[in-house]
């Protein structure tokens, strides 16, 4: 049995989300330049280079780091309103306590060990 989740262990799950979710988004910010994620990716691909394929590749990890961190800023910002809402730490899928050692670990999980382990 999973115990529930003290206030003060809430609170500093809390505070390691949005430091997560400040510094994911400063170095997204950093990394877009300023753009929209389609205005970068506009800017990318018409990037001029004599080495097309190797372009191409740089290009295909840009564009996947984008989107790798729009889905981690997602899933922080879920977390945040599932605290909000009073229902951090439950698991989406079946509903019961995620244990908080997995939530120390990563705080932004959504799901218990046994539902995560069946979606993969």
């Amino acid at each position: 049995m999973t115990q529930p989740l003290t206030p003060a262990l809430l609170q500093q799950l809390q505070a390691t989300l949005q430091a997560r979710r400040a510094l994911l988004d400063g170095q997204r910010q950093d990394h877009l330049e300023g753009q929209s994620r389609a205005e970068h990716a506009r800017t990318v691909l018409l990037q001029d280079g004599d080495d097309a394929p190797q372009r191409d590749a740089e290009r295909e990890v840009d564009l996947a780091r984008t989107d790798r961190d729009a889905v981690a800023l997602a899933q922080i910002d879920a977390a945040l309103q599932r605290l909000a809402r009073g229902q951090y730490g439950l698991c989406t899928s079946c509903g019961e306590p995620i244990a908080s050692a997995r939530l120390q670990l990563n705080p932004e999980a959504a799901r218990c060990v046994a539902c995560e382990s069946r979606l993969e």
